[in-house]
């Protein structure tokens, strides 16, 4: 591959070859139902025949076309396994890597931002791309000073790529929809459109990525490497090795993959609580699995890399979100009901039962129910077949309920999440991490007062340092 195909004709050509060979496609299924084979071995083969193509056409374009397939890759859980299986491998190396720029043109793009010397800048300098993803490759370094350093190199035209790509995908969105049940394909595209920008301004992924290295710096579970130098279309930041997840998802040990699950658990949930934003690009190629706890050499702990999406929720995740789960664990339908409503996940013209939306609602947060819980594939595939399902009336009432834009991002972050979970087949403690990071999942308790009346400190909105005043000052009094 000589360079990113960023010409519109050439990447436009190539996008519109995939509606296609999805329509030649289901005229051929059509043909073999027509010839007596049951619609569901011919409705899955013709998944399968348009997931190779797709995922195909999407790694070597890269661009949004890749950033789409990457985004639509840790959902494969979802998809029954005889079609999943084949392509597996196809959607590991879409999280994983890419065919690289040629050599000249990242010479090029480091000498116009670093300097005609920037040889210089390095003690060493690997030609060869460690990685090479959907809007830059990385390159391995010793930096002056003699740090170990990721190089990460944005390809020329990525931006106009991007736009290219995700706009031409979004014209032929329901075509794409059967590849998996339940989800709605064209706002995901949407959303990936509209964070375009940030993604490719290095400048916001430096500082996303400083803020969470100086918060985890001395993280005993999750390690995020520093940022060294950041300019226009270059930001070098510290190496880290590891195993990535998509090898521990293919061949990992269980307690790999257990470790694995509850840390990137832990960081979802964590993340935003302790920097103010929500890592919004969870995909395995995004993630690294380290030896070298703090108390065993063989411990496990998580690396993160990849800041350029994120969500800033400035007071961490919405408190609706813990109020609802709390609300639907503890069977109060009207309660739910209202907050969805008040959130605007209900709109106001729709009238829908209590009972039916907790009954909706409660199969999805099963692992929120139990102590511990076994993310598999099974288990994904069947709240997609429920949710896909006409016949089932969680598909009608799913139809009718909204996705709020300030929850756009929230959710396709958690359904990835959960997505990655599955493919490792981790057991997850993930109440554990609910009620350890998540506002409004857990009461706070009542403190007394010195009129000696209980009051509800998250109620009245007093921190936990308020509350702890209070509670000293009754025992003061008393």
């Amino acid at each position: 591959m000589s360079d990113l195909p960023r010409k519109a004709v050439t990447r436009t050509a190539k996008l519109a070859a995939l509606p296609l060979g999805i329509a030649g496609r289901a005229t051929w299924s059509l043909g073999k139902r027509i010839v007596g084979e049951s619609a569901e071995i011919v409705g899955r083969e013709l998944q399968q025949r348009t997931a190779e193509q797709l995922f195909k056409v999407l790694g070597e374009l890269k661009g949004g076309a890749m950033k789409f397939g990457q985004a639509l890759s840790v959902f494969e859980s979802a998809l029954p396994e005889e079609v999943a299986g084949p392509y597996r491998a196809a959607l590991t190396r879409l999280q994983e890597a890419a065919p690289p720029m040629p050599a000249s043109t990242m010479h090029a793009v480091l000498a116009e931002r670093l300097g005609e010397d920037w040889r210089e800048l390095f003690l060493e300098f690997e030609e060869k791309p460690a990685a090479a993803a959907s809007i830059g490759q990385v390159h391995r370094a010793v930096w002056h000073d003699g740090r170990v350093v990721a190089v990460k190199v944005q390809y020329p035209g990525a931006g106009e790529a991007l736009l290219s790509d995700l706009g031409q995908l979004s014209r032929f969105a329901r075509l794409l929809g059967p590849l998996i049940p339940g989800m709605d394909i064209k706002p995901l595209i949407t959303e990936l459109r509209d964070r375009v920008s940030e993604e490719l301004d290095y400048a916001l992924e430096a500082q996303a990525q400083t803020a969470h290295a100086e918060e985890f710096a001395d993280d005993p579970d999750v390690v995020v490497p520093a940022v060294v130098h950041q300019c226009e279309q270059i930001l070098i930041t510290e190496w880290i090795d590891g195993i990535p997840l998509s090898e521990i998802i293919s061949e990992g040990t269980q307690e790999q993959r257990d470790r694995a699950g509850q840390l990137l658990a832990r960081f979802l949930f964590s993340g935003p609580a302790r920097t103010g934003l929500l890592h919004a690009d969870p995909h395995p190629g995004n993630f690294r699995l380290l030896p070298g706890g703090p108390k065993d050499e063989e411990e496990w702990l998580l690396g993160v890399l990849d800041f350029g999406t994120v969500d800033r929720l400035a007071g961490g995740l919405p408190a609706p979100i813990g109020d609802s789960l709390r609300m639907t664990l503890d069977g109060d339908a009207e309660a739910v009901y209202e907050l969805l409503r008040a959130e605007g996940f209900v709109k106001d013209s729709i009238e829908l039962d209590p009972e039916a939306v907790l009954d909706y609602l409660l199969p999805i947060i099963e692992p929120a129910q139990v102590d511990e819980f076994t993310f598999t594939r099974n288990w994904m595939r069947s709240q997609a077949a429920r949710i896909a399902d006409p016949r089932n009336p969680a598909y009608q009432l799913g139809k009718q309920l909204n996705l709020p834009p300030a929850y756009l991002l929230i959710h396709r972050v958690t359904l990835s999440t959960i997505g990655v979970l599955c493919q490792l087949g981790a057991t997850v403690r993930l109440r554990e991490e609910l009620e350890g990071w998540l506002p409004g999942f857990v009461l706070e308790e009542a403190v007394e007062t010195q009129d000696g009346e209980t009051q509800d400190a998250e109620a009245d909105g007093a921190s936990d340092a308020e509350a702890a005043e209070a509670a000293e000052a009754a025992v003061e009094v008393q």
